[in-house]
């Protein structure tokens, strides 16, 4: 259920504005003081504010602007001042919507599930969980592109992170130089094979506890590398 906090002095608009909220599925609370309302704000976890511009204590654009500075969530800003350079300022603060008294409970709400809405699908977004592999104590971030071994960041080249993931992802396949090559230079192979050799080596000695035993890159003599689960 969404929290929603509304900063009103006029307890009549308030109480109407709560009631529609909460029949519509919300948990409301309300603050009728600007330096209260601020505190709560600040203090507590709400998921959508709703503001009086002209309040007690401290205005509407000051509980604005200090909401904003801490937490990403909306934020509806309500007055009777029509001043279209009132609406700037506000929105200029960090505000998602102005809202001009009169106005009916229903389009309020509306507006609060809009917007409440909007922010949940940014922040599924924002959310959405890296492609990761882990295989014991080696973790390989292929979305950031970052590695660690037993949760100590190891920095890998390009080329050398490219191999090291390729293989993680074909365990126990066991892959010539010449396929390496090919898959992650993505060119047939042409000369020395030793820049397959000499970027194992180098993986090795960054992510292996005991190069002489690796326990993730095993050499098949004769053949080439696999990655060992």
């Amino acid at each position: 259920m969404s929290k929603i906090l509304i900063v009103e002095d006029e307890a009549e608009i308030a109480e109407l504005e709560k009631d529609y909220l909460e029949l519509s599925g919300f948990e409301v609370e309300i603050e009728n003081d600007g330096e209260k309302g601020l505190k709560k704000a600040l203090s507590e976890d709400f998921d959508l504010y709703i503001l009086d511009l002209m309040l007690p204590g401290a205005d509407g654009f000051e509980i604005c602007t200090k909401i904003r500075d801490k937490k990403d969530v909306p934020i509806l800003m309500v007055s009777a001042k029509k001043d279209d350079i009132d609406k700037i300022r506000g929105l200029g603060l960090g505000a998602d919507d102005y809202i001009t008294k009169p106005f009916s409970p229903s389009e309020l709400v509306a507006r609060v599930k809009a917007h409440l809405s909007r922010y949940e699908r940014i922040a599924g977004r924002d959310v959405e969980k890296n492609d990761i592999i882990e295989i014991r104590g080696l973790k390989i971030d292929k979305t950031a592109r970052r590695v660690w071994v037993n949760e100590e960041e190891k920095m890998l080249t390009t080329k050398e992170f490219d191999l090291l993931t390729f293989l993680a992802e074909h365990p126990n396949h066991v892959f010539t130089k010449e396929e390496l090559f090919s898959r992650i230079w993505e060119m047939e192979l042409v000369g020395d094979i030793a820049t397959v050799t000499v970027h194992i080596k180098k993986i090795r000695e960054k992510i292996e506890t005991n190069k002489a035993k690796p326990q993730y890159i095993e050499t098949i003599w004769g053949v080439g590398y696999r990655f060992k689960v």
